[in-house]
């Protein structure tokens, strides 16, 4: 059991910070001065009888702008908010007065344990926590609160805690999730690879063979197999080219991509799937040819699936000067979905990987969806 604890008290000691903190946006500034103006008005005009009221104000004013900072700095955030109550506790003690009254408006101190909870690396969270809890019970005890108020305080900021860091581990549960699927991605990217250059490599070794059969008695013929082993040493290095460090599953690849795409064409229950393709496509190589397919498929399941009210989905795969453009739209009004995400980030992945790009946005509101995937036709050399 010891062990348990132990083992618990060190990974939570040794958390890093979350590499989602953002810095503080327009709407932290805008809550920031909201904050600030009720504070004022709290002390000029609604509590005119609040103990050291300016002296609160300017306490609050001090450590307010320090929320600014509170996901990429949640440590600064505590400290300054700890230096300033501690500040006017002993104004309190030095003046042999009642403590400074607390503002209302200083609710959104409660932020501070939920960043420190959601933001900050293990270690600092603790301590900060424990500078928090000691701040905040000082401050209740220094009050003649009833015991009930002490105690819904503390479940209060308990509250925040717990909050912060039940986000916190959804949001690693969700890193996690898309690590998978971009792993995933890069796994059915690799066996699709993997067929391909094993052709290719067949190609070679058998040409070779024939070629130092021939070379004695027919020098032309063994000059026209190393001819063909360079072209296909050729396909076989762009082919490789087109994706990095991959790994590999038993997922089968599609053996005719095109023909699967045009496959996707239905007309019965759910939204009417039709299909275009360019006829000038046959020269794709295996692995844009099969990324095309891949992306095709998912983009229409999503619009299947989650486009609200949809009745018609199309696809359009059409060669361009230098690649080859798919785009997949609905006429749904929004998604049912839950907004996970994640076959968008295999759909990237996949397309990238490839020296490609996939964009996936809304049309316009209720407008629709569109998911618009454009691949080289070849790996830069």
């Amino acid at each position: 059991m010891l062990a348990q604890i132990r083992s618990v008290a060190l990974s939570v000691w040794r958390l890093p910070a979350p590499p989602d903190a953002r810095p503080a946006g327009r709407l932290d500034y805008a809550g920031v001065g909201v904050a600030a103006v009720l504070a004022v008005i709290e002390v000029a005009v609604l509590r005119p009888d609040l103990p050291f009221r300016w002296l609160s104000l300017a306490g609050f004013l001090v450590w307010l702008p320090t929320l600014l900072v509170r996901r990429t700095r949640p440590t600064l955030t505590v400290t300054v908010f700890g230096a300033v109550i501690l500040a006017l506790l002993v104004v309190s003690w030095v003046t042999d007065g009642p403590p400074p009254g607390d503002l209302n408006t200083s609710v959104v101190a409660l932020l501070i344990p939920y960043s420190l909870a959601r933001w900050a690396r293990g270690k600092d969270a603790v301590g900060g926590l424990v500078l928090f809890f000691v701040i905040a019970g000082s401050s209740l005890v220094s009050q003649h609160v009833p015991v009930a108020d002490r105690i819904g305080g503390t479940a209060v900021v308990v509250a925040a805690v717990a909050l912060g860091a039940v986000v916190r581990a959804q949001s690693m549960l969700r890193t996690r999730q898309l690590d998978d699927v971009r792993r995933g991605e890069r796994e059915r990217l690799a066996r699709d690879l993997h067929d391909t250059v094993a052709h290719h490599l067949t190609a070679i070794a058998i040409t070779a063979q024939a070629g130092l059969a021939v070379a004695g008695r027919e020098p032309a013929a063994a000059t026209d197999a190393l001819r063909r082993i360079d072209e296909e040493a050729t396909r076989t290095l762009a082919e490789t080219r087109k994706v990095l460090r991959v790994l590999r599953t038993d997922e089968e690849a599609p053996e005719r991509p095109l023909a699967d795409i045009r496959g996707l064409a239905s007309s019965g229950p759910g939204p009417v799937v039709t299909v275009a393709v360019d006829d000038d496509l046959d020269d794709l190589s295996p692995t844009v040819a099969a990324a095309l397919q891949r992306i095709a498929q998912e983009a229409v399941v999503n619009s299947r699936r989650h486009a609200r009210d949809a009745t018609s989905v199309q696809v359009r795969v059409t060669r361009e000067e230098d690649g080859v453009q798919l785009v997949v739209t609905d006429n749904g009004r929004g998604s049912t979905g839950t907004g996970d995400g994640f076959g968008i980030v295999g759909m990237t992945e996949r397309a990238v990987l490839l020296g490609g790009r996939l964009e996936a946005r809304s049309l316009a509101p209720l407008a629709g969806w569109r998911v618009t995937a454009t691949l080289p036709l070849e790996e830069a050399r």
